[in-house]
């Protein structure tokens, strides 16, 4: 059983995956961690994340068990991952670790920009998750203040707009919903009705119940 769960930055997409996860009993990956991780390295190394050469020997040696370092949760790992999954060697590079994952048993939940459309295109469930810019943007400014760190609303709308529009307009696995996708816009519900409404679709396409499998 795969489930795929994509859409643009803050739009709840990750809470919504880690909870269906969680609650189905399934593995979850949070395959933006593996772009962060890939961008941090060549930032550490002080190189590029638009340096193909180095952001593909990054991602080729990425160990896994960096995907829990804080540090990917910041503005910066956010803005090199943009940069780095622009890139088709680096996207090929992570493609089979993220297929590796999605295979696992009973089932998978992963969430990103195209697991529905070129990691996982015959996904069981598949959920393309939105909100406006501004609630996105309000969001992820109050995740980075509740963490401590300094944050402007105006750069961070800004910021989401850059990187939507990057995600959108690269030329290898673009952000988009895939046609079979069900499109979930969160800009009016909280995180228990987006919850609510994933699930109810979910179990109406019959998969989602692990006592009907």
């Amino acid at each position: 059983m795969i489930i795929a769960l994509d859409g643009p930055a803050a739009s709840g997409k990750g809470t919504l995956a880690r909870r269906i996860a969680r609650e189905l009993g399934y593995a979850h990956l949070d395959t933006g961690k593996l772009y962060r991780a890939v961008g941090m390295a060549v930032l550490r190394q002080g190189g590029d994340p638009s340096d193909a050469t180095a952001a593909e020997a990054a991602a080729r040696a990425l160990d896994p068990d960096t995907l829990d370092d804080p540090e990917l949760g910041g503005d910066e790992a956010a803005q090199a991952a943009s940069r780095v999954s622009a890139i088709p060697a680096v996207r090929a590079a992570l493609l089979e670790m993220q297929r590796a994952f999605a295979a696992r048993l009973p089932g998978a939940v992963l969430d990103g920009r195209d697991i529905g459309t070129v990691v996982c295109p015959d996904a069981d469930i598949k959920l393309y998750v939105i909100a406006s810019d501004e609630i996105r943007a309000q969001r992820r400014h109050k995740e980075l203040l509740d963490r401590g760190k300094a944050s402007i609303y105006a750069r961070v709308l800004q910021d989401l707009k850059e990187r939507d529009a990057r995600d959108s307009a690269r030329s290898v696995a673009p952000m988009k919903p895939a046609e079979d996708a069900m499109v979930l816009d969160t800009t009016a519900l909280d995180a228990e009705a987006a919850y609510a409404a994933a699930m109810e679709y979910i179990h109406i396409a019959g998969t989602g119940n692990p006592a009907e499998q």
